[in-house]
């Protein structure tokens, strides 16, 4: 455990940090596991609806540093592709 005043402060602000970010992470994963079982079930037009908030969540996590930009660029492109491959397949 820290003694020193300034180090007792960094814990805290590292706990709560810490916190932030797995409720962050969690909110992402969780927005794009909805999307995906949307595609999987093969409603196009609701995974279509919810694309926007899934590129709106990586774009934001991206620009926080929850994870890295190209990161989040990849994941934008390959749920997209996914949703276009879905489609091609069903029609």
């Amino acid at each position: 455990m820290p003694i020193i005043k300034s180090a007792e402060k960094a814990l805290r602000q590292s706990h709560k940090r810490r916190g932030e970010n797995v409720k962050k992470t969690k909110a992402l994963k969780t927005v794009i596991k909805n999307y995906k079982k949307l595609v999987l079930q093969g409603d196009t037009d609701k995974a279509k609806e919810s694309l926007s908030s899934v590129y709106k969540s990586l774009d934001k996590a991206a620009k926080t540093n929850l994870i890295k930009k190209n990161k989040a660029n990849r994941l934008k492109s390959r749920l997209g592709q996914r949703i276009a491959k879905s489609s091609k397949t069903s029609s």
